[in-house]
């Protein structure tokens, strides 16, 4: 349940007659009185001898007692209360017992016989509005101070009595919504989505891997957004703004939001504490900066590059306690989230946007992200920027799939460090995360495995026998569930490449076991595909061999690098 406490009016009637009215889209059903300050209000919805005039002008009673000068300009409070859409359905009764509660935690109504007057009024299943005179009845004004955290409280208490769907409690780091009349503009403009929505996400890529202010600024220009900037006489930036090039207040002028408005990280001085480098910092100058047409990796091995930092920062979160550092690789990897979902492939995109939209919540808290600890992450982010957009076939699709893979794992580690911290909202939104990265995971790896598990299948029966043997060593608890796993074909077709590159393949599986826990995972053979083809640096995309080369290669030939320890410069790679 989620009550909303919106700006003060000036204008109990016109807030009136939007509430008994028929809505924008005609929306609003049977619009009717459900609850009062004294239950004797006339409703103006069910008595057609009551007048929305009648019911103003009752409520204004106490402003009227008072002196012109003495009365508040702003004075009609107004909070809105809205059910989950899973929610059952309550009646009238249960609605005025919620608005009884709302008024009297918020210090509306607080019980002692002079609070401010009140009426609940309901228009759809789903929600009722109240609105109030911020007058009491014995002309002072009520102590209504932090009346939005009050009622969000007291909504909590409502959740667990009437047994309805319980929101996890804010602390104060989200994001602003978007108000009523932001979504109804986007619907009249045949937008997706409102302006203050296109502007974050517009904005967080921007930020994805950016190394200076400067070329920050210039990505939001290239993306089609207006900039303004302040700056102090020092010469020193103070702020920015950007707009929508198409959305325009009644004057036709552009409407531009801050930073800060669009969502807490997005200020300027937590985006400025990004650029904090390290020994090896990233290009920050034009000249050193690649060209869009000179990408300075290409998909596949930015993609590469990218699941080592991930998997890197998985291990941050799982074992350090620096929780600067911790905080800091969880805000990067919403940097990488968002270069992916501006470079994915088309048939991942929707669901890597999903990804980064819900990650956004994840990566804020209130801990204070030390970046400098996440600066491979960033720089992930960069490479997948300026390497361009992958076609989501061959090996960049190949590598996508590996990134994901490790994604999943990160966002799954983010949500379990979070909620240890009591960041309910925060690991909520990180397994949300995790649940569309499983579904981009499992459509950018459908290609590359059903590849993999064709050549596995075209593997010589000894030699398939003996990497079951090898799985048996390295994961005796867990070896029969992998060799009855779709994905075996594909994990012994990658021991078999293993081994070709002159590893120990029985050494490498069982580094990547013990590298972390594998319940978690829909597939575990998959899962230590990708791991081994990382470790070992395997191509990511392995078309079948040549015939003629493969009737080449004995059993014998090709389990002898199992028979000797792998030189050093052919160790895994950690």
């Amino acid at each position: 349940m989620i009550p909303s406490i919106h700006r003060q009016g000036s204008s109990t009637l016109g807030l009136l007659h939007y509430l008994y009215g028929k809505g924008t889209h005609e929306e609003h059903v049977d619009p009717h009185l459900v609850a009062s300050f004294d239950h004797l209000a006339p409703d103006p919805g069910r008595d057609s001898s009551a007048t929305k005039k009648d019911l103003a002008h009752l409520l204004d009673q106490p402003l009227h007692l008072l002196d012109q000068d003495q009365r508040p300009e702003q004075h009609v409070w107004h909070c809105s209360v809205r059910a989950a859409p899973d929610d059952p359905i309550l009646t009238d009764e249960q609605w005025a017992d919620i608005a009884r509660r709302i008024v009297a935690a918020t210090g509306i109504d607080p019980g002692d016989g002079a609070g401010c007057r009140w009426a609940a009024v309901r228009h759809a299943d789903d929600h009722i509005h109240i609105i109030a005179t911020l007058v009491r009845e014995d002309g002072r004004r009520p102590d209504h101070h932090r009346s939005g955290k009050r009622a969000q409280a007291e909504a909590r208490l409502i959740e667990a009595d009437y047994h309805l769907h319980r929101v996890t409690p804010g602390d104060g780091t989200a994001a602003k919504r978007t108000t009523s009349a932001e979504r109804h503009k986007a619907e009249r403009l045949g937008r997706e989505r409102p302006a203050r929505e296109e502007l974050r996400e517009t904005v967080r890529r921007a930020v994805a891997g950016a190394a200076s202010m400067d070329e920050f600024l210039e990505r939001l220009k290239d993306a089609g957004l207006l900039v303004r900037t302040r700056v102090l006489p020092s010469g020193d930036l103070k702020g920015y703004t950007v707009a929508l090039p198409g959305d325009r207040n009644g004057d036709k002028e552009p409407i531009y939001y801050a930073g800060s408005t669009l969502a807490p990280d997005l200020s300027l001085p937590r985006i400025q504490a990004r650029f904090t480098t390290d020994s090896t910092p990233p290009e920050t100058t034009d000249s050193q900066r690649p060209e869009r047409s000179t990408a300075s990796s290409a998909p596949a091995a930015a993609r590469r590059t990218t699941a080592h930092a991930a998997w890197a920062a998985v291990l941050v979160l799982d074992h350090s306690s620096d929780d600067g550092a911790a905080a800091a690789q969880i805000a990067a990897a919403g940097e990488v989230l968002d270069a992916l979902a501006k470079t994915s492939a088309l048939h991942t995109r929707n669901e890597l946007r999903q990804a980064a939209w819900e990650f956004e919540r994840a990566s804020r808290s209130h801990t204070r992200a030390e970046f400098r600890h996440a600066q491979d992450l960033r720089r992930a982010a960069r490479d997948l920027v300026y390497s361009g957009p992958a076609f989501g076939r061959g090996e960049d699709g190949a590598g996508t799939a590996m990134v994901l893979d490790t994604l999943v794992f990160l966002a799954i580690a983010a949500a379990h460090w979070h909620a240890q911290r009591q960041h309910a909202q925060q690991a909520e939104a990180a397994r949300r995360a995790a649940a569309h990265l499983r579904s981009a995971y499992q459509q950018a790896a459908a290609e590359p495995l059903t590849l993999l598990r064709e050549r596995g299948r075209r593997i010589a029966p000894s030699l398939r026998r003996h990497h079951a043997t090898t799985v048996r060593a390295a994961l005796p608890e867990l070896a029969e569930t992998v060799l009855a796993e779709p994905g075996w074909d594909a994990l012994a077709a990658t021991l078999a490449d293993a081994t070709q590159a002159g590893h120990n393949p029985q050494a490498l599986l069982t580094e990547a076991v013990a590298r972390r826990e594998l319940g978690t995972a829909d597939s575990i053979s998959d899962v230590l595909v990708w791991r081994l083809r990382r470790m070992a640096d395997l191509p990511a995309y392995a078309p079948a061999p040549e015939p003629a080369r493969a009737s080449r290669l004995t059993d014998r030939q090709a389990m002898a690098p199992h028979l000797a320890t792998p030189p050093a410069s052919r160790a895994p790679r950690r």
